[in-house]
């Protein structure tokens, strides 16, 4: 068995957003890092997230009204002081990731802003409809030019705490840490194998770090609750499990029925708008794909073209590459297995119930209760995962 770097600071598990960004905030804090990943650096959720991140950017927004949707939404489940965390910690985290080279769209001299489900205000921050990707390309830029080690093809195997140091086995090599960052994302992907449903996660989404974490112990909440996306493509085949940026619903898209009657609050909360859709099938009003899976339509026709060039470009590219034009036809849609909204307690800095282990992003729980809002993915990879880079070096430290 090959030898890991010895006595690094701290050792990042996962290469998503959160990932990446507790590895760049603690390797820029000088601290010794190692990043270990299941696959390439590439291979994430984080890159294929479309829709936007959130912020309270406009005139008649705020953190504090951020964070009250956020609680609303949640169903009053989330943990007020992590969505504290995370709302008033918005505009700060997009001034980072603009420092590492995202560049959000804008207009009119400041951000495009749109308004996602569940929300109260435009806050929806987007580069077009792969926010996720220039996040993440972004942040691994930085962390190459920096002076860590990568550990590619390496999934986490075992983890033991010894005289106070952490010793990990990832894949073929052994690496000793004085703090770990879990930063492996949810299971949804595994969840929709044993199912037989659709989901719009990478196929990495297996949850074999959740359940290591549990069996040293530390403490968990909301397991249960999985999210789906309400949109997720339905036909043709190469789109089903695609998820359709909920954007097109903040640009005009509405759900229909097989009657073509409006049956839902499009721009619900997610749970509320997929769970509107099951029943509305269940009611014998759905439609179905030609392969004989259900599906309602949304009515993209209703997005002006001009919003779509500029916010939608990605999926217009997908589906007229598939033969249809969103705007020119409905499309059809099903909801998808899509977040794992519970995880791993953390605190406002990202530490596990665990002294020394840390957890952020789909892994660890709370933030979001038992229902996400749309946008807050990104933005909680960004918060929690700089708050755990710097917490766990400091207690590397000490």
């Amino acid at each position: 068995m090959a030898t890991g770097v010895p006595g690094v600071d701290v050792l990042v598990i996962g290469s998503g957003a959160s990932g990446l960004a507790a590895a760049v905030a603690a390797e820029r804090a000088g601290g010794r890092v190692a990043l270990a990943t299941k696959g390439s650096l590439q291979a994430n959720n984080s890159s294929k997230a479309q829709g936007g991140i959130q912020a309270a950017f406009g005139a008649d927004d705020s953190p504090e009204q951020h964070a009250e949707d956020v609680w609303r939404s949640s169903h009053k489940t989330s943990d007020p002081r992590l969505v504290e965390v995370l709302t008033g910690n918005a505009q700060s985290a997009i001034h980072w990731l603009e420092e590492l080279g995202v560049e959000f769209t804008r207009e009119n001299g400041g951000y495009r802003l749109a308004r996602c489900g569940g929300a109260s205000a435009k806050r929806l921050l987007q580069v077009g409809d792969r926010t996720g990707h220039a996040i993440t390309k972004s942040l691994r830029d930085a962390w190459e030019a920096g002076e860590g080690t990568s550990y590619t093809n390496s999934p986490l195997r075992e983890l033991t705490e010894v005289d106070g140091r952490w010793h990990a086995r990832v894949g073929e090599h052994v690496v000793e840490a004085g703090t770990v960052v879990l930063a492996a994302g949810g299971r949804c992907y595994a969840e929709a194998e044993r199912s037989g449903e659709l989901s719009t996660n990478h196929p990495n989404a297996t949850g074999e770090v959740t359940q290591l974490a549990l069996g040293l112990g530390a403490e968990a909440r909301d397991l249960d609750a999985l999210q789906y996306h309400p949109n997720g493509g339905a036909w043709p085949p190469n789109m089903q499990g695609y998820s359709i940026p909920e954007t097109t619903r903040a640009y005009g898209a509405v759900l229909l029925n097989a009657d073509g009657e409006e049956f839902t609050d499009s721009l619900g909360p997610r749970d509320e708008v997929s769970q509107a859709i099951f029943d509305e099938v269940a009611k014998g009003k759905g439609t179905s794909t030609p392969d004989g899976r259900p599906a309602v339509y949304l009515d993209t026709p209703r997005i002006p073209e001009a919003d779509a060039d500029v916010s939608l470009p990605y999926m217009l590219r997908r589906y007229r590459g598939s033969g249809i034009d969103p705007l020119g036809e409905r499309i059809l849609t099903y909801p998808v297995l899509h977040y794992q909204n519970g995880g791993l307690v953390i605190d406002t800095d990202a530490a596990t119930t665990i002294e020394g282990l840390y957890a952020c992003g789909e892994i660890a729980g709370g933030t979001h209760g038992r229902n996400r809002m749309m946008g807050n993915s990104l933005l909680e990879c960004v918060v929690f995962g700089r708050r755990a880079g710097e917490a766990s070096l400091e207690m590397a430290r000490s």
